[in-house]
This record gives structure tokens, C-alpha cells and sequence, in this order.
């Protein structure tokens, strides 16, 4: 019995073990997904049981903002007066994942309305009064990608502790109505996907309900995340196909991506002081490189991650700009990945400052633990050549 070789004769479920299947290749897999799962859980503080591998951020928030909506929905029925009448608001410089699924639940009838942003913050006094009785869920994210401005995501936390006081107040003095009888306190939920590498993660510290994580903005690696939530947030799937996640993601895990995204959590939490140190130094001292250029604006909240600088070169042609850089070999870009269709520039820029112009000329530069200075200071002499270049080509085709 001990010499008998394993035949693996299940390659139907997968070329290696499949986490959902009995064998001891699925068990070993199963096991591997698992330890993955207990060290997300650890470093966000939160149950292993929280834990739900997506395929990234982009998945993680869907789930959130039109898992719970309709997970609401469906518990109300359909025959309650009044169940579309629940209340989102979302942050308006989010990134494209949260900002298109709150505009589907917009088209299913639910209300939508944008946070209120003042001072690169989110204004906790006006929000405390937008706060409807029907409000089920507030929508942003940690740090701003685009800009790199840190929200006060816990001020939001508060207001909501505050009215969640109040509504159960309201529920022991007076009779709900049928139309809300259903609703919940409302929940926050954040994009935490660009915080691993300079912020705190854990639940906690952002006073979030659910959060969102992304492999590919911590590590080397794409398609997996995590959306962060306990079982008693209401939450339905978005689509079928097994009993994977708890049931909400269907799909056959990957115990590899799992695994390398929990080491990098890992690896980005035992370096984040020392690389916060390092990115602030870095980012001074580039501003200083770079603030002679004329007529740069630098985008710049009251918290900043330190790794993320955004600029405006108001009339610049900034995809020529971004063109010329990166034949010089540097990677940068105008906006998310996600949105680089958009005509209209970084639609973060624009909410932070209500400049269209300042939006449709923004660049950004972001940079991680393995970056040097001297490639930032090379950087910053190819910006104000480049920058030059273009401003002499424009006075030609004047005097032309």
C-alpha cells in the first residue's frame, strides 16, 4: 500500500487540485486557499470567515454596492410598498468600479446622490444632513488613485455611528411604516485597494463595514482580491455557477493567487513605515525638482499618500506629453487605467478642484518600495524638458 503511486484522474475539475473537490489533491489545495484566507484575516483583524477572494477590486466593490442593494430588495419582496426607495451615496472621485455600479443601481430604481467633498475632504456636516432614514449605504474608497489624497474615511464612520444611535432610537419610540421596515443601518463600504503600501488596513482603522482589496496594486499579480464582510451583511451574488465564497462568488479559487497576495499583504505591512518614510522624503523633494516648471498645478490634500503625486499642466497637450515620456522610458499616466478613454481627463481632479482644465492636463506619478530617488530625480528632468518642448512647439505655431 505504501508504494502505490496517486493517478490524478480528475483533470475534468481542474488540470491541479481543486479546492472544492474530496481528494487529497483537493484537500491540499483547499488547505492552501484556507491558510491564504487566515493570513488576509490576521493582518485586516477581522474573522477568516470574512474573507472573500475575488478576482480584484473591480469584483470585490460590484459585490458590495449591487450585492447588497439587491440582497435588500429581495428581502423586503416584491409586493412591500416603497422597496426602491433606498438611499446610496457614493464618493464622486471614486474609482470606475464604484462609480458605474452605483450608476446600475441608479437604473434600477434605486436613489443615488455624491458625497459632498470640501477641502479634499469629505464634508462630514453636510453629509450628517443629507442622511435619509432610507439611506442603506455610503460609498468610497482609502486613497484616492488618481490623486493619492488619504479620505477620512473614519469622520464618515462616525456620522453614521451617529445616525445608526438615532434610527434605533427612532425604531423603539415609533412604528416603522411598511416602505422601511426592511432597511438596515447604513452601511460604509471602502475601496481600500491603494492603501496596503502606506496605510494601516485593518478593518478598524477605516470604520468600514465590508472593504476591497486588489493583488494587483500590493503585488506582482493580477486577478485576485478580496472583498472584506461579515455574514451578517446582507449580500447576494451577482451571478451563478457554484457554491464557491460562501456562495457568492462562483468560480473555482485559485490557492496560487490566494497565496502570493497574502504574502504580499504580508510583505507590504512589515515594510510600510520605512517605505512611507522613504515616499515622503521622495515626494518633497520631487516637488522641489519639479515646481520651477511654469504653470504646474500639484493636486495635494490634507492627508496624502506619499507615493502618489498628481499634476496639471493646463495648456499642455498631455497625451503628447505622456507619449514623450515614455519614449524617454518612463511609465506614467493621466488618469485610472480603468478610465483612459475618457475625454474629459481625470474625473478625480476635476472633484477635487472644480477645474476642467487643470482635469484634461492632470499626470500622475506613483511609485513602490523598490524605487529609487535618482529615477525620480531623472523623471523630474524629463517632465521640464519635455514640458519645455511642447510650450516652444505651441509659440512656433503662434508666430506661424
Amino acid at each position: 500500500m505504501w508504494g502505490k503511486k496517486r493517478v490524478y484522474l480528475d483533470v475534468a475539475a481542474g488540470m491541479a487540485g481543486n479546492p472544492s473537490s474530496p481528494h487529497l489533491e483537493g484537500r491540499a489545495a483547499r488547505e492552501r486557499l484556507e491558510r491564504a484566507r487566515k493570513e488576509v484575516a490576521r493582518l485586516v483583524e477581522v474573522q477568516s470567515d470574512d474573507v472573500i477572494f475575488t478576482s480584484g477590486a473591480t469584483e470585490a466593490n460590484a459585490l458590495a454596492i449591487l450585492g447588497q442593494a439587491r440582497a435588500l430588495r429581495a428581502r423586503a419582496g416584491r409586493d412591500v410598498p416603497g422597496r426602491n426607495n433606498m438611499h446610496v451615496l457614493y464618493l464622486p472621485s471614486s474609482h470606475a468600479s464604484i462609480i458605474e455600479n452605483v450608476r446600475i443601481l441608479a437604473d434600477e430604481g434605486v436613489a443615488v446622490e455624491p458625497l459632498p467633498v470640501r477641502d479634499y475632504r469629505v464634508d462630514t456636516d453636510a453629509l450628517a444632513r443629507m442622511l435619509r432614514e432610507e439611506t442603506v449605504l455610503v460609498v468610497m474608497d482609502a486613497v484616492c488613485g488618481e490623486t493619492g489624497v488619504v479620505w477620512n474615511t473614519r469622520e464618515v464612520a462616525e456620522v453614521l455611528r451617529g445616525a445608526r444611535e438615532a434610527k434605533k432610537h427612532f425604531s423603539r419610540t415609533q412604528a416603522f411604516t411598511e416602505k422601511n421596515a426592511f432597511l438596515p443601518r447604513a452601511l460604509l463600504h471602502v475601496d481600500a485597494s491603494q492603501a496596503p503600501l502606506t496605510e494601516k488596513i485593518t478593518r478598524d482603522h477605516f470604520g468600514a463595514d465590508t472593504l476591497a482589496f486588489d493583488g494587483a496594486k500590493v503585488g506582482a499579480m493580477h486577478g485576485i482580491g478580496a472583498l472584506i464582510a461579515r455574514r451578517a451583511i446582507p449580500l447576494v451574488p451577482l451571478y451563478g455557477g457554484g457554491g464557491q465564497e460562501r456562495g457568492l462568488r462562483p468560480g473555482t479559487e485559485s490557492p496560487e493567487l490566494a497565496e502570493k497576495f497574502a504574502a504580499s499583504l504580508r510583505d507590504a505591512a512589515l515594510g510600510r513605515e520605512a517605505f512611507r518614510d522613504s515616499a515622503r522624503a521622495s515626494r518633497a523633494r520631487l516637488i522641489g525638482l519639479i515646481s520651477n516648471i511654469p504653470g504646474i498645478f500639484i493636486q495635494e490634500g490634507r492627508a496624502q499618500a506619499p507615493n502618489i503625486l498628481s499634476v496639471s499642466l493646463p495648456g499642455r497637450d498631455t497625451d503628447y506629453l505622456l507619449a514623450l515620456l515614455d519614449e524617454d522610458g518612463f511609465a506614467v499616466s493621466s488618469r485610472s487605467a480603468c478610465e483612459t478613454d475618457s475625454e474629459e481627463g481625470s474625473r478625480a481632479v476635476y472633484v477635487l478642484t472644480g477645474d476642467k482644465e487643470r482635469a484634461r492636463a492632470a499626470v500622475r506619478v506613483s511609485w513602490g518600495p523598490r524605487t529609487r530617488f535618482r529615477d525620480l530625480a531623472r523623471f523630474a528632468a524629463a517632465l521640464a524638458r519635455e514640458t519645455a518642448f511642447l510650450a516652444a512647439a505651441v509659440d512656433s505655431n503662434r508666430q506661424g
